[in-house]
């Protein structure tokens, strides 16, 4: 079984424990609602924690795998595009997961892309809102 097709189960099965073994300890995740990366397995975990519960009718349409230059450095390395659709808040979202993956096979760089600007506005939200709720981000100011 593909790496793809291991974080594919892990996801539908939301099994946080799944997608630790799969993730390199310095992973990088590159977010539509945030310009710098979430860092390190720690955070990346409980980004997962959070998107699992907040997305609704999440599943995954198609993939495509080859290799593709990393944000990080700009090697190039094995990846894997994972489609999916999904709901935040009523809104119909489409997107891609990038995974970059290192020489031992585990997922070091993860590129999120969403569609449209209305459904990624409202999944920043949501998101963020779990975050703190989890204690991995300071409240807005003026809350």
């Amino acid at each position: 079984m593909s790496v793809a097709d291991r974080f594919r189960a892990a996801v539908d099965n939301k099994d946080l424990t799944a997608l630790d073994d799969l993730f390199t300890e310095d992973i990088r995740l590159y977010s539509p609602v945030k310009f710098t990366p979430f860092e390190g397995k720690p955070m990346v975990l409980g980004l997962f924690g959070v998107l699992l519960r907040t997305f609704e009718d999440f599943r995954y349409v198609g993939d495509y795998t080859g290799t593709a230059q990393t944000s990080a450095d700009g090697t190039s390395a094995p990846s894997a595009v994972l489609l999916f659709r999904a709901r935040v808040g009523g809104k119909e979202i489409h997107g891609i997961d990038l995974l970059h993956l290192d020489d031992d096979g585990r997922i070091k760089e993860f590129t999120v892309m969403v569609r449209p600007q209305s459904a990624v506005h409202a999944l920043g939200e949501a998101v963020l809102a779990g975050l703190v709720e989890d204690g991995l981000a300071p409240a807005p100011a003026g809350q």
